[in-house]
Formats: C-alpha cells, sequence, structure tokens
C-alpha cells in the first residue's frame, strides 16, 4: 500500500511537470502569433 501511494505520487509529480511544460510551450505559441499579429497590423497600417 504504501509503495502504490508513492509511486503514485511520483507520477502526479511528473505528470503536473509534463503539463507546465507542454503549458510554457502553448503559451509561447499563442504569444507568438498574438505579436506577429500586432506587428502586421502595425507594419500594413490596419
Amino acid at each position: 500500500m504504501v509503495d502504490e501511494s508513492r509511486m503514485s505520487a511520483m507520477t502526479t509529480e511528473q505528470q503536473r511537470k509534463r503539463n507546465v511544460r507542454l503549458g510554457l510551450i502553448l503559451g509561447t505559441v499563442a504569444l507568438a502569433f498574438f505579436v506577429g499579429f500586432i506587428v502586421r497590423m502595425v507594419v500594413l497600417g490596419g
């Protein structure tokens, strides 16, 4: 029982790290699209 609990906690921690990494990647991509859109609006004059 104790081993299962420890293994579950480790899996949860690994999953959390993966989720954080994925979130940062997706956020960066979204930010890049947003910045690109703003730059295009400024360059093309809206």
